[in-house]
């Protein structure tokens, strides 16, 4: 807890280096519900009314990086799944996305998808480090489990350092507080007439929070335990 709070505090000095701080999570099963019937506008003394029956459109899964210094949305993934090679995909794609940081700091919480073995290969292959002397995976060496891959994820001599919350400690995750500000002025009240529809909506909102609403979160919890 201390390391993920410090590092939040610390943020905008190792900016000024070139050194960026992002928080990642996923949302999962998105759902693309359609309204059978339009909304009906607020009126003198009423209330908005929304209609209770939908159509599903299956769901979608976005995978997002809120940047701790400015508040803004970066680089965020919208697809079908979120599997092993997807986060791969992302993390590859947000780091090619600012090719002058110095460092990069990727906070987010310990599922097996965030320790896994492309991981891994990915950090050695950046820091030259020979692929076979990672060992393999579930047997020996850096890729035997979760425990000692995460361990070589969090070296803070590398490039792209990994930084994971506790085990149910997932609130220390800053991006938990935008997917909020997501469910609630979005995808609460909306009606998404497909899959392409509720992915484009999600894109739309991002830009628009992006310019007019991004703010870093104001951090005052230190890392410290609570006291009785």
């Amino acid at each position: 807890m201390e390391d993920i709070s410090q590092h939040y505090l610390s943020a905008p000095i190792r900016a000024i280096q070139g050194e960026r701080t992002l928080s990642i999570d996923e949302m999962t099963g998105i759902q693309a519900l359609e309204r059978v019937l339009p909304s009906l506008p607020m009126r003198p003394g009423k209330v908005e009314c929304r209609e209770f029956e939908y159509i599903r459109h299956g769901t979608q899964t976005l995978i997002v990086n809120f940047d701790v210094v400015t508040g803004q949305v970066v680089a965020p993934t919208i697809d079908h799944h979120r599997t092993e090679a997807d986060f791969l995909a992302h993390c590859q794609r947000l780091i090619a996305s600012d090719p002058t940081a110095s460092k990069w700091h990727l906070i987010m919480d310990c599922l097996n998808i965030h320790q896994s073995e492309s991981l891994v290969r990915w950090i050695a292959h950046q820091e030259r480090i020979a692929q076979d002397t990672l060992g393999v995976k579930g047997k020996s060496g850096i890729l035997k489990s979760m425990s000692t891959r995460a361990q070589f994820l969090t070296n803070p001599e590398h490039k792209v350092v990994f930084h994971f919350t506790p085990k149910h400690c997932s609130w220390l995750n800053q991006v938990e507080i935008w997917l909020s500000i997501l469910t609630r002025k979005l995808l609460r009240r909306g009606s998404f007439s497909s899959q392409t529809h509720l992915k484009q909506q999600i894109l739309n909102f991002i830009d628009y929070f992006n310019q007019k609403l991004a703010r870093p979160f104001q951090w005052t919890f230190k890392g410290k335990l609570l006291a009785a």
